[in-house]
């Protein structure tokens, strides 16, 4: 069953007021329920603008997008909701510095689910232990690493109980000892069944992970397929010349 289907969608803008920048043109895909989908390519292919134009972070030009068939560029839609449902975790992990951990991942469940502070901390620290960070509970994240930070902010957008992950480059930030914790975590989730669509440069995981890749170049999806066909056969030249520089 499809979660998550966009159809020919477009995202233009303009630079300047005089030239229009085509980021995302035509780009149709579907990521059924329980399914891993893996957006790879070149920086400035239009892999994040596609990502962020689900949960309409990105406002797109044309096209459809539609989660458990609910419309999504449909005005009448209720933009609150659906962000309940689609939790996403970002390049940068913008945490609230003067709250705690727990604080951090028990404020949206509090305040938009109306839990109260007993279950809401339970859930926070359930989370938390899932993520492997029980101990830090009571730190601020100033405190912690980067790769520490990151896993709190997958802890923040869990605690939504989200349909499905979107996730937006979640390692580009961290120095390289720190990636795989997050990696971790992130493989767990895909084990467990959470539905996700994510942009990685890491195609370790992207290989491990993934039921589906697609790649992207200039703003189109130029190929799709399973890991193996991907990586060991891919079909399009440009494919070819992108994971030759890479792998």
């Amino acid at each position: 069953m499809a979660k998550i289907e966009i159809t020919d969608l477009c995202k233009d803008f303009s630079v300047e007021g005089i030239k229009t920048v085509h980021a995302v043109k035509h780009a149709t895909l579907t990521v059924n329920d329980g399914e891993v989908v893996v957006i790879i390519g070149p920086s400035g292919s239009g892999k994040s603008t596609l990502l962020r134009s689900v949960n309409k972070l990105e406002e797109p030009t044309s096209g459809s997008i539609r989660i458990d068939g609910i419309e999504v560029t449909d005005p009448k839609t209720d933009l609150r909701k659906i962000r309940e449902e689609v939790g996403m975790v970002f390049q940068s992990f913008n945490l609230f510095p003067h709250l705690s951990v727990l604080d951090n991942i028990t404020l949206a469940p509090r305040k938009v689910l109306k839990m109260d502070k007993k279950e809401a901390d339970e859930l926070g620290l359930s989370l938390l232990r899932r993520v492997g960070l029980e101990e830090k509970a009571k730190n601020r994240p100033t405190q912690l690493s980067g790769g520490q930070q990151q896993r709190v902010a997958i802890a923040r957008a869990l605690a939504m109980k989200p349909k499905a992950m979107l996730f937006d480059e979640p390692t580009s930030a961290l120095d390289p000892e720190m990636i795989k914790e997050v990696l971790d975590v992130m493989l767990d989730l895909a084990k467990e069944g959470m539905t996700m669509l994510l942009v990685t440069h890491e195609m370790g995981f992207a290989r491990a992970a993934a039921d589906k890749i697609i790649f992207m170049d200039s703003g189109e999806i130029i190929e799709t397929g399973s890991p193996q066909e991907i990586f060991t056969n891919p079909k399009n030249e440009r494919t070819k010349s992108f994971l030759e520089h890479i792998l």
